[in-house]
């Protein structure tokens, strides 16, 4: 059991959490959690939360390969609103930004957001682990190599699984020494790893427990899945749970992902194995 202190919300986990995704983008991978209307978006927040979402996930910017950086600003003008209407019409749900812009998740935290999720680990934004620390909100440290753009090229390891938890003893120091209470770490399947490695810290996910922070698992609908399975993202829904319940049994705590009920389905199901 671990428990969050969300920007004043207390999120108290006895078992997996369902972290809920709804990207304000045009071009995430996946079409169908794509929503750029506030109608949209909280149509989306209140099927997700019905399905049981536990956190919501709210991004403004693509991080598959290859993908275009957006501006700060644009980024702003994509998230805040969509944030300040969840928080208005959903205030008792815990919403996480998704961004590695320090400003943008400062104006996300006051909008009310209480979480902030960095595909980055702060590797682009310097002033992201401290501002962190200042809001005292947790802070979701994912590992990558470069930026989605260059990730690719920096996909060579002795050991993926050595190395991963080898950046986050180094990565949860800095996040200790910058104030922060509650640090989630995310191992990054997708992001500067070939499917291989991320078969292989799936497999050995448990070894990152060593480091006695909630593991949060983001493999939903991607490319390991719908490339090792012969279909597309539309189709990776099945071998989405079927990985989900690997990372859960390995020892992940969150879950995040576009499809709410049928998580929230398997953590129902692992909870039975426990």
């Amino acid at each position: 059991m671990f428990t969050l202190n969300c920007n004043g919300k207390l999120l108290v986990a006895d078992k997996p959490l369902v972290m809920g995704i709804i990207n304000t983008t045009p071009d995430s991978f996946y079409a169908d959690s794509r929503f750029q209307q506030l109608y949209q978006i909280l149509n989306i927040a209140e099927e997700l939360r019905g399905d049981g979402a536990d956190i919501l996930d709210i991004g403004g910017q693509s991080t598959r390969p290859f993908s275009e950086r957006v501006s700060m600003e644009e980024e702003l003008e994509r998230v805040i609103p969509a944030i300040e209407a969840l928080h208005y019409n959903f205030p008792e749900t815990i919403i996480s930004i998704d961004t590695f812009y320090s400003e943008v998740a400062r104006q996300a935290i006051a909008a009310g957001a209480g979480m902030i999720n960095d595909i980055s680990g702060g590797g682009v934004d310097p002033d992201m682990i401290p501002l962190a620390g200042t809001l005292n909100v947790p802070y979701i440290c994912v590992h990558i190599k470069g930026t989605p753009q260059t990730m690719l090229q920096h996909t060579n390891y002795e050991d993926v699984t050595r190395e991963v938890i080898d950046y986050f003893i180094h990565k949860t120091a800095e996040c200790k020494r910058a104030g922060i209470k509650d640090v989630i770490i995310d191992p990054g399947f997708g992001f500067a790893k070939t499917i291989e490695h991320n078969f292989r810290l799936l497999k050995e996910l448990h070894l990152l427990q060593i480091l006695e922070k909630p593991i949060l698992m983001g493999i939903s609908r991607k490319g390991t899945i719908y490339k090792t399975l012969g279909v597309t993202a539309d189709e990776a829904l099945n071998g989405t749970t079927a990985l989900n319940m690997v990372g859960l049994m390995n020892g992940a705590t969150i879950l995040r992902v576009h499809d709410v009920k049928e998580a929230v389905e398997t953590v129902k199901l692992y909870m039975k194995l426990k």
